[in-house]
């Protein structure tokens, strides 16, 4: 087994992020560092922490998604984010990637899949 990822997870959608964050805590391979709904404390957090990967969903009530993708990308570069959305809009993923997305995922995606995409991007970022 490789290094355990170092995971932070931002979604404003209080029911589906303790559902996701309560998921992956049952990964050995993950550590989640960082859980919230809060645009600056997500930001913020993802800037302090630098966690291998941010899990990031991108349509939130106040449409600051893809701000606190091209923040993350930006400030952190080391730290690969992952849109893990609920519904797949083209035009917000060209945007994302551009934001600074490395992956693009829907929220029905299985644990394993998802475990998957995470290992993906963060070896993406490793060798970036």
């Amino acid at each position: 087994m490789g290094r355990v990822i170092k995971l932070m997870i931002i979604d404003d959608h209080d029911a589906v992020r303790r559902a996701l964050e309560s998921r992956l805590r049952r990964i050995p391979e993950i550590e989640v560092v960082g859980c919230t709904g809060s645009r600056e404390e997500g930001i913020h957090q993802a800037l302090l922490l630098q966690p291998d990967v941010v899990l990031l969903e991108t349509k939130r009530s106040d449409g600051a998604g893809l701000e606190i993708c091209r923040r993350i990308a930006r400030g952190a570069p080391e730290t690969a984010v992952i849109v893990l959305t609920s519904y797949e809009d083209e035009q917000e993923r060209h945007q994302a990637f551009l934001a600074g997305a490395r992956r693009y995922v829907l929220k029905d995606i299985d644990s394993a899949q998802l475990l998957r995409e995470i290992q993906v991007a963060q070896a993406v970022r490793s060798t970036a």
